[in-house]
């Protein structure tokens, strides 16, 4: 019995032997499928492969041993152990059948243990199958000669045997008993293909060496065939159960002793053929679990390095993030600040202001009073004049500064008003009305207003921030040149775009223009307050205020509030 259930396909064309033989083989614990033809087998074989095939030599149309061949040509099933089976008994028949690629050759007449010894011993071979110790080394490379070691007590015999072994291509050493044989192989367990032992001499025990030897290569991981020689003819005394306790004991194949040359040389290359194709099928499998393990440390190392170009390119998104938050919440906090300190200013200048401009009044009536009281002639006249000419020169610099307060208060945002719906387009014109002289014939000012002609805004945002927008833009323009004032909307963002063909701001500017009391305009043409005021205005509206190039090279302003529904 098996210890498992190994899978037997039988290619039998008598249906009579081929139930017999199945019965017996199930019998035994084998699972068998049967094949009636080489055909039939072929295609059995394109399906989950079995552990071994039993063939008649025999077959219609191809036969056995063209089986054995296309088994052979093939990578998928080339390592398949193959027993040949042939009701004849001449010699070239099992030559012809070995020499096609099957591993051993019992006649039908054979009795059924030995039939069941042979497949036992080609599936433990097959099941055994151990690693090299450096696959694809020197060793083992495909192209080399083969390297048997022959144990025979009698010198002739190991002359004439080492000499047959040797013409037939064979790199052969010998041993006179199993001590030298195994110290030949622990030397160099993986370099031995193949081990010739004398079963039937009477100086050392045949079964017990093999017996060392299977233990011996299980134990080094070695690969080499255990092919016994045994006494051709009719046994003697106590040899009945000989074969049979070679097999058991780890012989791979047994050959008759004396046999014809061409016999021998057949049953050894046999041998060998099957361990260089297990050592083939070895060496391929490490190459690839190694080729996979190779691709497994790839991909790992490409998700390893993927996911931390992941990592990164967040971390680096996270700390824009952070960044620009981080800049938004210092500008803000500036502006606040900002705010409150131009709100105090504001008003403090604003009380002492009032109390200047009231009695500035007083005191120009004053003065035209006296005026009119004093004669022409009178050397008095021209200093009530004088006098006269200076509170004009007062009242317009307090005027100036009166403006000044406004544009304070407006900044602090202490004047706004509520929210309310505004006609964009008339606001637009307006205040282009308002900014008419300053622009005149050479400033050309287009309109693409495209975006929705109502907006729930604070009125400022359109007669502050588009009037300072414009405003700058002319300034900013040398001699003639064009203004665009731009909407677009949709269901949440209503934005304004001016743009101009002037030159532009600066980068190094960009972080300031937005900072109270900067400006570039030569002095006393600007206070710097203009675009402090549009971006608090904005600001109130939760929206954005941002500068970049227009297309022809200018300044190009963009304002981008959210659209409300409710104030």
């Amino acid at each position: 019995m098996t210890d498992g259930r190994n899978t037997l396909l039988l290619v039998e064309d008598s249906e009579t032997q081929a139930l017999q033989m199945r019965r017996m083989l199930e019998g035994q614990g084998f699972t068998v499928q049967r094949a009636a033809t080489a055909e039939a087998a072929l295609e059995v074989l394109n399906g989950p492969l079995p552990d071994l095939i039993i063939a008649d030599f025999h077959l219609p149309a191809m036969n056995g041993d063209e089986l054995v061949r296309q088994v052979r040509l093939n990578s998928r099933t080339r390592t398949i152990p193959v027993l040949m089976l042939t009701e004849a008994q001449e010699r070239d028949l099992e030559r012809q059948g070995l020499e096609s690629g099957s591993d051993a050759y019992v006649p039908k007449s054979a009795g059924q243990d030995l039939l069941l010894l042979r497949i036992k011993a080609l599936l433990r071979r097959r099941a055994e199958n151990p690693a090299p110790e450096e696959p694809g080394d020197a060793l083992h490379g495909t192209f080399r000669r083969t390297r048997l070691l022959v144990v025979e007590d009698s010198a002739t015999q190991r002359v004439a045997l080492s000499a047959q072994l040797t013409r037939d291509g064979h790199a052969v050493e010998t041993a006179p008993g199993p001590d030298a044989a195994l110290d030949a192989l622990r030397a160099e367990p993986a370099a031995w293909d193949c081990v010739v032992l004398n079963a039937a001499t009477a100086r050392f025990d045949g079964v017990a060496l093999a017996e060392r030897l299977h233990a011996f290569r299980a134990e080094a991981g070695a690969s080499f065939q255990i092919v016994a020689l045994v006494r051709d003819g009719p046994p003697g005394p106590g040899e009945q159960a000989l074969p049979g306790q070679l097999f058991a004991a780890g012989a791979d194949d047994l050959i008759p002793s004396p046999a014809p040359p061409e016999v021998m040389g057949v049953r050894v290359r046999a041998a060998l053929r099957r361990k260089l194709l297990l050592d083939e099928e070895r060496r391929t499998a490490a190459a690839s679990r190694e080729r996979a393990l190779t691709i497994e440390r790839a991909q790992a190392k490409a998700a390893m390095a993927e996911a931390l170009g992941r990592a990164n390119e967040e971390l680096a998104a996270a700390n824009q993030q952070l960044r620009d938050t981080q800049t938004k919440l210092v500008q803000a906090a500036k502006m606040a600040s900002l705010g409150e300190l131009v709100a105090g200013i504001a008003h403090e200048i604003n009380n002492p202001l009032a109390f200047i401009l009231a009695h500035q009044g007083t005191v120009e009536r004053l003065l035209r009073q006296i005026g009119d009281l004093t004669p022409p002639d009178s050397e008095a006249a021209p200093l009530v004049a004088r006098c006269g000419d200076r509170a004009g020169s007062m009242t317009l610099g307090l005027a100036r500064i009166q403006d000044l307060v406004a544009s304070l208060r407006k900044f602090s945002r202490q004047d706004d008003n509520a929210f309310q719906v505004v006609n964009v387009p008339e606001a637009v014109e307006t205040v282009l009305a308002l900014l008419g002289p300053k622009l005149g014939d050479r400033v050309v000012v287009e309109r693409d207003l495209q975006g929705a002609e109502e907006l729930l805004c604070l009125p400022a945002l359109l007669n502050q921030v588009v009037m300072n927008l414009v405003s700058n833009a002319a300034d900013a323009i040398p001699g003639r040149g064009r203004i665009t004032i731009a909407t677009r909307s949709d269901w949440r963002i209503y934005t304004i775009t001016i743009h101009d063909s002037g030159p532009g701001v600066p980068d190094e500017l960009r972080d300031r223009i937005f900072e109270p009391f900067f400006t570039t305009k030569p002095i006393g043409q600007g206070t710097g307050l203009g675009l402090a005021i549009a971006y608090n205005v904005v600001t109130a509206h939760e929206g954005a205020i941002t500068v970049g190039n227009a297309p022809d090279g200018g300044a190009c302003f963009t304002v981008s509030v959210p659209i409300r529904t409710e104030p």
